[in-house]
């Protein structure tokens, strides 16, 4: 069920959600930067061999000819003191393992689609067995999108900057009007975990944990830096990051130079040569979502919890979101911090986000 698109669906439609969601800072329990609120067996290798690129890194292509890099594995300090959720910090080992050099786009995803027929969450028809009480008319196919209001009484009720859009899917992120015509290189969004995961599994691919994806993003050199690449925000007055500046929710000012996605590789790589760890869209991990879990996680190559709780939305089932997306900022969600982890209903895709792949070695 489209539990998040409904109310959205019903405050903007019935005007019969009020939100109960409290205005969370950096150390709540409770992530405020996830899909709903900020905008959160191995598969058999198809790969070719490795490709010589004529530097250190190692660097395969997949059946979906995007290029993947080499992440070493190892053992790292996962987690953050400054979020509740990422607590304890703790000690965790990873194998090797492949990763997408970039967020999977738009291009990527159309091929994917055009050689499956796949048809994405947003796209499919609501039942309406599974909405009793909601006017059959209602019940259209959509999804989330951010739209700035004109104005904001608190940052406390997300739904005044997050509408459902009858129509918007990943082929037209926001609706009827919009499209991803000359965005071919921008992060593929409005996906709901099955959809990702569908591509994975295509692509001869997975999700990644969100150990290994906390581990590709520290990119062995960083440890307790506020960001994935060091203490300071930006580097010689530069922007290394699609997040948003301004005052949140009303006006994006844009010094980054997007107002929502960017193309993939608009920013620095990191050590290892993955581009947007941080920022540009959330995307999906394959771990289920617990504030709790690390005080019990495994040491080696931990796979999240057997299931989700979310105290927030207790019924609502729940895989963890990383990296925080161009609606992150210092003033309301700060999710896209080194360590921080952000959380998504699994059937509720919104225009902020996406996710990339994993091969095991």
């Amino acid at each position: 069920m489209k539990k998040i698109n409904l109310l959205i669906l019903l405050a903007c439609a019935l005007q019969a959600c009020e939100s109960t969601n409290k205005k969370q800072d950096s150390n709540s329990l409770l992530p405020s930067d996830s899909a709903a609120v900020c905008h959160n067996g191995s598969i058999p290798s198809r790969f070719a061999s490795l490709v010589n690129q004529g530097d250190s890194l190692q660097r395969i292509q997949g059946k979906d000819e995007v290029e993947m890099v080499y992440i070493p594995g190892g053992l790292f300090r996962m987690g953050s003191d400054a979020f509740e959720d990422a607590k304890p910090i703790h000690e965790v080992r990873v194998s090797p393992f492949y990763m997408d050099a970039h967020e999977v786009t738009n291009a990527q995803y159309a091929a994917f689609v055009k050689a499956t027929g796949y048809v994405t969450v947003a796209e499919r028809p609501l039942d309406p067995k599974e909405f009793p009480g909601v006017d059959p008319a209602m019940l259209v196919p959509g999804s989330a999108v951010f739209a700035a209001p004109a104005n904001v009484e608190g940052l406390q009720n997300h739904l005044q900057w997050w509408r459902y859009v009858p129509d918007a899917n990943w082929r037209q992120p926001e609706g009827l009007g919009s499209s991803i015509v000359g965005k071919e290189n921008h992060p593929v969004t409005q996906l709901a975990y099955q959809d990702a995961e569908a591509y994975a599994k295509w692509a001869g691919k997975r999700l990644p944990t969100e150990a290994e994806w906390e581990f590709a993003a520290k990119a062995g050199k960083h440890m307790n830096e506020t960001y994935y690449w060091g203490n300071e925000k930006l580097e010689d007055g530069k922007w290394l990051a699609n997040i948003y500046q301004g005052k949140f929710p009303l006006k994006n000012m844009k010094e980054d130079g997007y107002e929502t996605t960017a193309p993939v590789k608009s920013y620095p790589a990191n050590a290892y040569g993955l581009y947007d760890m941080e920022g540009n869209v959330w995307e999906w991990c394959s771990d289920f979502y617990r504030p709790d879990y690390y005080g019990e996680s495994a040491k080696d190559n931990p796979k999240g919890p057997k299931d989700s709780y979310d105290p927030q939305e207790p019924g609502a089932v729940k895989r963890v979101q990383r990296g925080g997306s161009f609606l992150c900022n210092d003033e309301y969600c700060e999710r896209y911090k080194a360590g921080s982890r952000g959380k998504g209903e699994v059937n509720s895709p919104t225009n902020n986000v996406g996710f990339r792949c994993v091969v095991d070695i």
